[in-house]
């Protein structure tokens, strides 16, 4: 009886020590969005759901965020290990913040194109980047698209442009209401939000930076430095996980939506089923992202957005792009090779 005792608890003992084991190989990762719950964010939610993140020895936390802005300076706070943030919104960061001691990194980029966009209605007359001159603009003060008009303008010779600034639900609404003549916003969010404004979109015109001069990239997957230095490993089985993810949402983006709408279940499953395709269409699976690959970067093109968002941005130092990107966590390019030719 003692012998038999002595076994069970011998038993219990090394499947406590082996189930204690299994568990300190499990990385907690706190990631942040750039925004709420849409049809993009299912890039990283359909992984979670698909256990790609739980097979890499990840539990990963995916929250919703408010502005690329916060999401670098939460992950520079240390309350996030990751996120997803706007490139420039990164680098303004590193060059207004030059002795800040955990500057987050972009290690994979996302968005190969910036979203941005400028869009007007056709009522306006406005159809080109010159009928912009001496315009009343309106965006959040904090849009990537507002912040970086002056790199626009620039490549445009756009002059004598007013602006109007509006918390972010008031943005579409309003340039229905006529109180401004023109929007900056990501052409995937402002374009559907017009239309659920009453707006049709073939009255909508829709000027995409990458179409006129702005070769801007646009969201990356940032890390803090401290995870970086802590466990490189877990941030490599992040971005292979996350890999796979992208592959199958750009497979079925109907389907990832679900994934979406376990999150928030308030969503509008067709509007958002939409947003994806257009973001996979616009700045995901673009020609700049088939010809440099998914999740990587050209030198010659960062290096020439560092350059002008110092200027655009008026930053307090110049950004150097090799501070801001590092691209040695990445998988391979095999594995990388996931967007489909068009």
């Amino acid at each position: 009886m003692k012998k038999r005792h002595f076994l069970a608890c011998t038993a219990l003992a090394a499947a406590v020590f082996t189930s204690s084991a299994v568990y300190a190989q499990t990385t907690a990762v706190k990631f942040q969005l750039d925004w709420r719950f849409e049809g993009p964010s299912a890039l990283f939610l359909t992984t979670a759901a698909k256990g790609y993140f739980k097979d890499a020895k990840l539990d990963v936390t995916i929250d919703a965020g408010n502005g690329s802005g916060g999401t670098v300076t939460r992950v520079a706070s240390g309350a996030y290990d990751m996120g997803l943030a706007d490139l420039a919104a990164l680098m303004e960061f590193h060059a207004n913040n030059p002795d800040a001691p955990n500057k987050p990194i972009a290690v994979m980029m996302v968005y190969n194109d910036t979203p941005a966009s400028v869009m007007a209605l056709k009522k306006s007359g406005i159809k080109t980047p010159a009928d912009l001159n001496g315009k009343k603009l309106g965006a959040p003060v904090f849009d990537a698209g507002r912040r970086a008009f002056p790199i626009f303008s620039k490549a445009n010779a756009v002059t004598g442009v007013q602006w109007t600034a509006m918390d972010p639900p008031l943005r579409e609404t309003m340039l229905v209401r006529g109180d401004v003549d023109a929007i900056t916003g990501f052409t995937f969010t402002s374009l559907l939000n017009l239309e659920a404004r009453g707006v049709k979109a073939d009255d909508v015109v829709v000027m995409p930076y990458p179409d006129f001069g702005v070769k801007l990239y646009g969201n990356a997957i940032i890390v803090s430095p401290k995870l970086l230095k802590e466990n490189p490993a877990a941030v490599k089985a992040f971005l292979t996980a996350f890999t796979k993810g992208v592959k199958d949402v750009l497979a079925n983006p109907a389907a990832a939506i679900a994934d979406v709408k376990a999150r928030d279940g308030i969503i509008n499953v067709d509007l958002e089923t939409r947003r994806l395709k257009l973001a996979i269409d616009t700045v995901i699976n673009s020609p700049n992202a088939r010809a440099e690959g998914f999740g990587q970067v050209s030198a010659p093109r960062m290096a020439l957005m560092a350059s002008q968002v110092s200027d655009a941005f008026n930053t307090k130092t110049r950004i150097n792009a090799d501070t801001v990107w590092n691209g040695s966590y990445l998988p391979s390019k095999a594995e990388l090779a996931i967007l489909p030719k068009k």
